[in-house]
């Protein structure tokens, strides 16, 4: 038999919140995001949710940066930039070189590619000198 899975203002206000900003947010970001709009929300509610989210695909998680860990609303495949400097986390849409990957792994270690994460760390032109 399979679950329903029940739906909830502070659920739908938590996917909302990550799938409408490409600032690639932290748990706490939502939260902090949130708390004025609902004063009940607690942390731990915004940190099941997003585990919860991740098991049904409606977001991924970025990776930890400086402690903490970062969400994407965007599921479809594409790489990240992860600044050195500031921890900005930028998406790299439309990558020549991330549209055959999967292929050329699989077809190079005869491996099946179900999906792949591709991040790139440095500076961003933010944080970058300016000349």
């Amino acid at each position: 038999m399979e679950k329903q899975i029940r739906y909830s203002k502070k659920r739908e206000a938590i996917l909302q919140a990550i799938k409408n900003t490409d600032c690639h947010p932290s748990a706490e970001w939502v939260y902090q995001t949130l708390k004025p709009e609902h004063p009940d929300l607690s942390l731990g509610t915004v940190y099941r949710n997003l585990v919860f989210f991740q098991q049904q695909g409606m977001v991924k998680s970025v990776g930890v940066v400086n402690g903490q860990e970062h969400f994407d609303g965007c599921t479809s495949p594409h790489a990240h930039l992860i600044c050195a400097q500031c921890g900005r986390v930028s998406d790299l849409h439309g990558l020549k070189l991330a549209e055959d990957l999967d292929r050329t792994v699989s077809e190079q270690y005869q491996v099946d590619i179900d999906r792949y994460e591709l991040t790139f760390f440095g500076t961003c032109k933010h944080c970058m000198p300016q000349s």
